[in-house]
């Protein structure tokens, strides 16, 4: 239940969104009608629609994609026809009576001023406005759809997307029937119902203009991405504690890195639960596999991660010195890899992954999720303590809180018997991608390039679903991105097919990662890194020289740019001498 009210509470917050505004004509063009035959079958339709197709988009495949297109064409043509019939009666007929007619229904039952509305016009009104609502991907929804990619198609998925489009329409709901009594006001005092109606019918095409041009993922999105982010993650903090089971997602340090210190930790650390087994790993690195029985009588620190994750990366270096330091003192460190890109699950890259980061303590393999479950976890990555006794007694979502979770270490160690006397925090010496983030400094957020997830696409061309095709692009705005060259994108990556492409992005952050694989032949792809037009010198990051040259020879984030002077807005781009590479997400630090 709780998850449900999370995501209720995620899609009440659009109204506050100005990826909203483009849909608000639709819905406002309902005022003053009898809510139960008008608003609420078209609110009702516009939830259903949008909870079916989001699902079907984040499990469903490319088919999918091209189907939900076809849909948006004929929901704008739709939009289009009852916007004219609002602007004005007498001009829309001068398109073919049938249309006309059909237009006006849209409006209310028989085509005629006045008439009473149906709730089977309105419910077509509404799925029609389903099929082009994109919502701005916010905390919640990231996690709601990144969940639904990851578990699968079930009744969990479409539920707590139901959840999300419910919270919006309810949201819609109020502003509409506070919107319908002011217009019902201006109609007793002015008398322009008339002026109203064409008013709202311009408005109507006006959303459906910004639609096509797809301004509603575009410059709305990018707005939208700093009115709203900061209330949906303070709706996921309030109830971090409650959040067991919910989607997974990358977890940053915003809130936590802040709260790190000095100096000695107490907690008196409450029994949580039991601990869940660690049976269905496919494999283990580094050990014979373990489980829960075995390991009776030893602290344990399962940390679940994958290898590709910016935010796991940078605490790798914590867990890392933890296992060393704590090891003879009766502490069991086990990293849970689980995957979050279908690269991921191949254990070789994983393997490879251990050795670069001089990873000692074993490793689970848990491709199948089981582990993951077994935890009800959410979030990469997560941290949980068990006591000697095989209680669950401390857990940390994300990145930071180190110091606490040290401390909890030591408590749960003198607790096991252990005679250890409280010593200062670790403080490893992180480099490259390791190093804690700049925080104060970064307004660029994770941004996909497979098409499920993708966001900010400025090229020239639509973007297109599993098919080749040459993109080309200028300057992107900020927080954009674009490609360049011939590319054919996927639901998780964009892959290059021929030399002599590029990707570039305008962003703002002491770092710039991209996770970059080489494709199916594993062949090394060259590739050369500018900054504002410019090699980066001073500003490249650990996978590139000063001259911005760098390879991709496995597939990997790779750390493009580290600002050395002040912290600015900049141009991106990368350019790719070789084809086949495989181009996944930029993330930030």
């Amino acid at each position: 239940m709780t998850l449900l009210i999370i995501a209720y509470l995620g899609g009440a917050l659009t109204i506050l969104s100005p990826c909203i505004l483009p849909i608000l004509p639709f819905v406002f063009a309902r005022a003053g009608q009898p809510f139960v035959r008008s608003t609420l079958p078209m609110l009702v339709g516009m939830a259903a629609t949008f909870a079916l197709v989001a699902t079907l988009a984040a499990v469903g495949g490319s088919w999918a994609i091209h189907a939900n297109e076809y849909g948006r064409l004929a929901a704008i043509a739709l939009l289009a026809v009852f916007g004219i019939g609002l602007l004005s009666p007498r001009a829309a007929s001068t398109i073919a009576q049938p249309v006309v007619d059909f237009g006006n229904r849209l409006l209310n039952a028989s085509g005629r001023p006045g008439s009473a509305p149906t709730a089977a016009t309105s419910l077509l009104l509404g799925v029609a406005t389903g099929l082009l609502w994109a919502p701005c991907a916010g905390p919640i929804l990231g996690l709601v759809l990144t969940g639904a990619a990851l578990q699968g198609a079930n009744l969990a998925t479409s539920f707590l997307l139901l959840a999300y489009a419910t919270g919006a329409a309810s949201s819609l709901a109020v502003a509409l029937i506070v919107g319908g009594k002011i217009f019902a006001g201006m109609k007793r005092s002015l008398g322009i119902s008339e002026r109203i109606r064409q008013i709202l019918g311009a408005a109507v095409l006006a959303g459906v203009a910004a639609i096509a041009l797809g301004l509603d993922t575009g410059f709305l999105a990018r707005l939208s991405y700093a009115s709203t982010a900061s209330f949906e993650q303070a709706v996921l903090d309030r109830l971090n504690a409650s959040q067991h089971g919910m989607a997974p997602s990358e977890v940053a340090s915003n809130n936590a890195m802040m709260t790190d210190a000095t100096g000695p930790f107490h907690a008196d650390l409450p029994v949580e639960s039991q601990a869940p087994s660690l049976n269905g790993a496919v494999e283990w690195l580094n050990s014979s596999p373990l489980s829960t029985e075995q390991l009776r009588g030893k602290v344990v620190l399962i940390d679940f991660w994958t290898y590709s994750c910016i935010n796991c990366i940078r605490t790798v270096p914590y867990v890392r010195a933890w296992a060393e330091k704590y090891n003879d003192q009766g502490l069991v460190v086990i990293g849970v890899h689980a995957p979050e890109f279908a690269f991921e699950k191949k254990i070789d890259n994983v393997r490879q992954a251990v050795s670069d980061f001089k990873i000692g303590y074993p490793v689970a393999i848990d491709n199948d999720y089981k582990i993951w479950r077994a935890f009800q976890n959410s979030y990469w990555p997560a941290h949980y303590l068990i006591d000697a006794k095989g209680q669950v007694r401390y857990h940390h979502f994300g990145e930071g809180n180190y110091r606490q979770t040290e401390g909890a270490i030591q408590d749960l160690l003198r607790e096991a018997g252990t005679d250890m006397a409280a010593t200062a925090p670790v403080q490893p010496d992180a480099k490259g991608a390791e190093a804690s983030p700049d925080l104060n400094n970064i307004r660029s957020g994770e941004t996909y390039l497979g098409y499920k997830r993708a966001a900010g696409f400025a090229s020239r061309e639509s973007l297109r679903a599993d098919a080749a095709m040459e993109y080309s692009v200028e300057q992107p705005g900020l927080n954009e991105w674009g490609l360049s060259g011939t590319w054919t994108v996927g639901p998780e990556q964009a892959t290059l097919d021929q030399a002599d492409g590029g990707i570039a992005y305008r962003f703002s952050a002491r770092d710039l990662h991209l996770v970059l694989g080489p494709g199916a032949d594993g062949k090394p792809v060259r590739f050369r890194v500018t900054v504002d037009g410019k090699a980066p010198g001073a500003d490249h990051g650990a996978d590139t020289d000063a001259g911005g040259n760098g390879a991709v020879t496995s597939t990997r984030l790779y750390q493009l740019v580290r600002q050395s002077g002040n912290v600015e807005a900049r141009n991106f781009e990368i350019r790719f001498l070789d084809p086949g590479v495989e181009a996944y997400a930029f993330t930030f630090g």
